[in-house]
């Protein structure tokens, strides 16, 4: 299929600024965090001043680029889209964690590595490969890496509980997001993260944290509040094993987004982002506390610990919340793969009406059965 001849339609604009502003929002997070990854909150106050980093700075030899973070998350994406257009359903989970296995072995070669089993695509099929600007080495995490490259199945065999398994989620709940009404739908987006999260990531807290996140971007864009959705999300984690860990991290970042808002001290308290549990706890506490999503997002990122990842998490959550119109023009500018990563918002924006608002041909050629 020629895809010159494919006409490209917008989702549905009711919808599109919210799936744009979660997608967006989480690579301009992890944009603004990729340059202090690894410093510490003392040394970004000294070279940034007393407010922090703020604005983009060159990382990886370009201003606004994004990390594996954002990088997984339009694989996950692509996973979920192709899935769609293999079964046509919304409840064949086995399905979609398998295509976004496959996905994420795509990513892998995009990193130089491969996969010692031989298991997974044979080629670099659909749009998204194409993209030359995705084959860009971002500190990968070794995790993901390490799983990928020995995976035979579509479970990890380690005990990992790293933020790698929750960072890349957020399509998960973006795809579920037109039938959480339904019953048993925030149960169904709650168990396929997990799952997906389970690829590469073998320790219950680091699958049930990304649960809990996919659940809740599902609800935040059908406009639920973020403390309403913290509540349904955790109620559906109360329900499985080995919950305590990510309800405890939980309830601290909702207790002191109450009694320690807008604090990086409150932050400190959470941990520093580099074990899921800790990611999704400061990324909670950041949008409970954000005036807007800027505020929240610069929060995130100014801290001791894995600031690409949270500002990532948090942005995806405050992008549902608030859409694309308030992310600052000057953080959308310069973001590395900016069009593509609309693109892909605006593909899971419209899957229900895939065969109206978009042709068939136009997903098969994007996201093939292959």
């Amino acid at each position: 299929m020629d895809m010159k001849n494919l006409t490209y339609v917008p989702a549905n604009s009711q919808f599109n600024e919210r799936f744009r502003g979660c997608l967006i929002g989480g690579a301009v997070g992890d944009a603004l965090g990729a340059p202090v990854e690894f410093m510490h909150r003392s040394e970004i106050l000294r070279q940034f001043g007393s407010c922090g980093i703020q604005d983009f700075v060159p990382a990886y030899g370009r201003l606004g680029a994004i990390t594996d973070d954002s990088q997984m998350a339009l694989f996950t994406a692509e996973g979920m889209l192709r899935a769609w257009v293999v079964t046509g359903k919304r409840d064949v989970k086995s399905a979609f964690v398998r295509a976004t296995a496959a996905s994420y072995l795509r990513w892998l070669r995009t990193q130089g590595y491969s996969n010692s089993s031989g298991s997974g695509p044979t080629n670099e099929s659909g749009w998204l490969i194409t993209n030359r600007e995705l084959f860009s080495r971002r500190a990968p995490g070794s995790t993901c890496i390490s799983a990928l490259r020995r995976m035979t199945g579509v479970v990890a065999s380690n005990q990992s509980k790293g933020c790698g398994g929750i960072m890349r989620v957020a399509p998960v709940g973006m795809f579920f997001f037109h039938w959480i009404n339904d019953d048993g739908q925030v149960q169904r987006t709650f168990q396929v993260a997990t799952d997906i999260a389970g690829i590469t990531h073998g320790h219950p807290t680091g699958q049930l944290t990304a649960g809990v996140f996919a659940a809740i971007v599902a609800l935040l864009l059908r406009g639920t509040t973020l403390s309403e959705a913290i509540g349904t999300a955790k109620a559906e984690l109360c329900k499985h094993d080995w919950h305590q860990e990510t309800l405890a991290a939980i309830e601290l970042a909702e207790h002191l987004s109450v009694s320690e808002p807008n604090s990086p001290d409150a932050v400190r308290k959470l941990g520093e982002g580099w074990i899921a549990e800790e990611a999704l706890a400061i990324s909670l506490y950041c949008a409970l506390c954000a005036r807007d999503f800027e505020s929240g997002v610069v929060l995130a990122v100014n801290h001791d610990g894995d600031s690409d990842s949270t500002g990532s998490i948090t942005g995806n959550l405050l992008g549902c919340i608030h859409g694309i119109r308030q992310i600052p023009q000057r953080w959308l500018e310069p973001l590395e793969l900016r069009t593509v990563v609309e693109e892909v918002a605006d593909d899971l924006a419209s899957v229900p009406n895939w065969k109206t608002g978009k042709s068939e041909a136009y997903y098969t050629s994007r996201y093939p059965r292959r």
